[in-house]
């Protein structure tokens, strides 16, 4: 796994970041960089803010026909699913301590899932265990989700 650090705020900076470790993970050897976190330290704590330059990353990789290759996963300190409520220990499963999207090459994730008995299900699994282990532990894990 490969992780990059953005610590710059301004539209450009952030899709010029984007941009080159697109660039980095796509001409990279997969055995070499098989998948890659790119990490925002500045600039998108508000979720929202977030989610539209998500949204941004998203419609770049469809512009550049990329979504075939590559796949994105989406972290933040705040996130919280549409439609669930804000104390719900689901929104746990896509928080992390900086806002934080993750590339991940598609064959992959294909291959992955190939051996996955259910993989419609592990998103399920994942708030199963949550709810299992409990508000406080949780809680404790993950103290910039609070």
């Amino acid at each position: 796994m490969y992780y990059a650090i953005c610590d710059d705020n301004t539209d450009v900076q952030l899709k010029q970041f984007y941009m080159n470790e697109l660039q980095r993970l796509i001409k990279a050897d997969e055995n070499e960089i098989a998948t890659s976190l790119l990490i925002f330290t500045q600039g998108l704590e508000d979720f929202y803010e977030y989610l539209a330059v998500l949204d941004w990353f998203q419609k770049i990789l469809e512009t550049a026909e990329l979504t075939d290759l590559v796949q994105l996963a989406s972290f933040h300190p705040q996130y919280q699913f549409e439609g669930v409520a804000a104390d719900d220990l689901s929104h746990f499963t896509n928080r992390s301590p900086y806002p934080t999207i993750h590339l991940l090459r598609q064959d992959q994730v294909t291959k992955v899932l190939a051996n996955v008995l259910n993989p419609e299900k592990i998103y399920l699994d994942n708030i199963k265990r949550l709810n299992q282990l409990g508000r406080r532990q949780v809680e404790a894990l993950c103290p910039w989700g609070k």
